[in-house]
């Protein structure tokens, strides 16, 4: 079982940037995919970036703004967001699944989920 935790969300206002930070029980975290996902106040929740190896994959609306990395050392990925944005707002989940090579965009296909961090972006 992996247990993932969330850090790193807060208040912002729109320009600014926050680093969040998903840190793994795992320390083979460096062999599994992950995900970072969010999902605002009535909506499902959706796929943000992601991870695996050395590949990394973006929505279309964080593309530029957003990076995902990883640092093995301390079992831990983050995600470095630049230039937020009022509709970046939402609670993020990171998430991990052993049972890939490739990038998973499907919510449904990780296996261990975080427990949510909540980011505010104001105008």
């Amino acid at each position: 079982q992996v247990q993932l935790i969330e850090s790193g969300g807060g208040l912002a206002q729109a320009g600014d940037s926050l680093r969040l930070a998903c840190a793994a029980s795992q320390r083979t975290f460096s062999t599994y995919t992950v995900g970072w996902f969010r999902q605002a106040p009535g909506k499902e929740r959706v796929f943000v970036a992601g991870i695996s190896g050395s590949t990394t994959d973006y929505t279309g609306s964080v593309k530029g703004r957003f990076t995902i990395a990883r640092d093995n050392a301390k079992n831990t990925v983050y995600l470095q967001m630049n230039n937020l944005r009022p509709e970046d707002t939402a609670v993020y989940y990171c998430a991990a699944t052993r049972n890939s090579y490739y990038v998973l965009r499907a919510a449904d296909r990780y296996d261990y989920w975080g427990q949510g961090t909540q980011v505010t972006v104001s105008s």
